[in-house]
């Protein structure tokens, strides 16, 4: 009984602490839960036809549904009310927000997966973006459309189509598949697939690429172009062609206004017109102005001759004068340590000029050129060329040459102030030297071929007549000189004072024009110092 008394005790406190502790959950507001009923809002009519509808309201004359935010018009339409779903006909039209607007003739929505299968005549129109085709799903819950029967899409005075593709308007960025193809009044665009940022106007290429604007053609597999800009940022050996030009590189960056390309690493430059390429590391280009620049391992080839000619230095300019005329005119620089190999001629200098206004090519600093086992070099060489192929050559100031005999230990010198050397179909058939003429010459006897003696002379000037690169008639202006038998030549009448062999400055290959080699220590021509002409001073009385 006591026991039953203290439970009836317990029970009535409990009762009591309940009653006077406030609940919790009078006061915790409850979750809103979120409408996901699609809602009839106005039908002129409405009927059921159970036998060929089902369970479908039949709704026609300017039907209405409100689902989430959402307007939904057509014409007639079956109401599936159980399953939250209606079939749309003729004039289907959905709103939402302000920025979205699908039309078709016919429409699938379903209420709880948020998606309308539009289907004839489609137009979705999103900001001012439109998309055409015939069969468009779109879903409302992760905001996007794809169509699979063709579509395009309309931007900023863009076109863009394929066979199959998405479209996402809340980040406004296409993605089209299979047949692309991307126009505006100023380009043509190719490719498999491509994604497009509206918002942007960004077009990235993710597959086989190609854009054709005016003359240009850009063909590239990885990349980015902009249709507002015409600027374009490519990868993966992209490749841009204009009138035969060429440019291929690792990245290449092209603004087709202002009509620049920068590339970078492995970068090739073509020219298929004047026959000669430019590569390197780096190389820029300007269609507007004709300039162009190339440099890090930079080398220029001209491949308009029989063997091409490989040419290194530092850094390349080309600058054009008088563009789009007809008296245009280019000249191309090369500075810092040049080094160039053909197999019948090589040439070292520090800097070196051509200019095709006179097809004169200018070496400064200096330079040594090699043909066979003949030597030139002075304080400036200047090559003239015609029809790609040398004419004349003039070495100015401290002019030597130097042949070096099959021995390889008697050498044929000749020094003068200037030196000039005429060619016919790239074959020397003359050589000039003028002023404080120096010679040192070993004739040969024709019946063994074995050196006769020494002939050293000394003339104001000389001319020497070539035929087959061997010596036929020699003619000097008032010569003073010695024929020294070979056992009775003093020593320093084998070389002239300005003697040098630069055979270990010589590219031996077109790979060995990347490996600098300077002149030893003293080897360099002195400067020498020209007069200057007197300035006439006048009296004060006289002026």
């Amino acid at each position: 009984m006591k026991r039953i008394l203290f439970v009836l005790i317990g029970l009535l406190v409990l009762s009591m602490v309940i009653a006077v502790t406030p609940s919790k959950r009078k006061n915790t507001p409850r979750k809103k839960v979120e409408d996901k009923r699609v809602y009839l809002v106005h039908s002129d009519q409405l009927r059921y036809d159970q036998y060929r509808n089902g369970d479908a309201q039949i709704l026609t004359g300017n039907v209405h549904f409100r689902h989430m935010g959402a307007n939904l018009y057509c014409d007639s339409a079956n109401f599936f009310q159980q399953s939250n779903s209606f079939e749309a006909f003729g004039h289907v039209k959905m709103l939402q927000g302000d920025t979205l607007k699908l039309f078709s003739d016919y429409a699938y929505y379903d209420g709880n997966a948020q998606i309308a299968q539009a289907r004839y005549n489609v137009i979705l129109k999103h900001r001012e973006s439109t998309l055409y085709t015939d069969s468009l799903d779109y879903d409302r819950l992760y905001n996007f459309g794809n169509f699979f029967e063709g579509g395009k899409l309309v931007d900023n005075g863009s076109t863009l189509t394929s066979d199959w593709g998405e479209y996402h308007t809340d980040t406004k960025m296409a993605i089209f598949y299979y047949d692309v193809r991307l126009r505006d009044k100023n380009y043509y665009l190719t490719t498999d697939s491509l994604y497009y940022d509206t918002q942007t106007s960004r077009a990235h290429i993710v597959g086989p690429s190609n854009i054709i604007s005016g003359s240009s053609h850009i063909y590239s597999e990885d990349g980015y172009y902009n249709t507002k800009t015409e600027t374009s940022e490519l990868f993966g050996r992209s490749v841009l062609k204009d009138e035969g030009r060429t440019m291929v590189g690792d990245s290449v960056y092209h603004d087709g206004k202002k009509g620049t390309s920068y590339a970078y690493w492995n970068v090739i430059y073509t020219d298929s017109v004047n026959k000669n390429a430019l590569t390197g590391d780096y190389c820029e280009y300007n269609d507007s102005t004709g300039y162009a620049m190339a440099t890090k391992n930079a080398v220029a080839m001209d491949y308009s001759q029989k063997d091409t000619l490989y040419m290194h230095a530092d850094t390349f300019k080309l600058y054009t004068f008088n563009i789009n005329t007809d008296s245009v005119y280019r000249k191309i620089h090369a500075y810092n340590k040049v080094r160039a190999y053909r197999i019948d001629v090589q040439a070292v200098c520090d800097s070196l000029v051509y200019n095709s206004l006179d097809s004169c090519m200018t070496m400064y600093r200096d330079p040594i050129v090699w043909n066979g086992r003949q030597q030139l070099f002075g304080e400036e060489i200047r090559v003239y060329m015609k029809d790609s192929t040398i004419n004349r050559a003039h070495v100015i100031g401290q002019a030597f040459s130097t042949e070096q005999l099959p021995d390889t230990v008697h050498f044929n010198q000749v020094s003068s102030k200037e030196m000039f050397a005429f060619f016919d179909k790239g074959e020397i058939y003359e050589t000039d030297a003028v002023d404080n003429v120096l010679i040192v010459y070993y004739p040969v006897d024709e019946s063994d071929s074995t050196l006769i003696g020494l002939n050293y002379t000394e003339t104001p000037k000389m001319k020497m007549f070539i035929e087959n690169r061997q010596m036929k008639k020699i003619w000097m202006e008032k010569p003073v000189g010695t024929l020294y038998p070979m056992t009775q030549i003093p020593p320093s009448k084998y070389f002239l004072p300005q003697y040098a062999w630069f055979d270990y400055v010589r590219p031996l290959n077109k790979a060995d024009i990347f490996n600098w080699r300077p002149k030893k220590a003293g080897q360099e021509l002195k400067e020498i110092k020209r007069r200057e002409a007197p300035t006439q001073k006048l009296n004060r009385k006289e002026r």
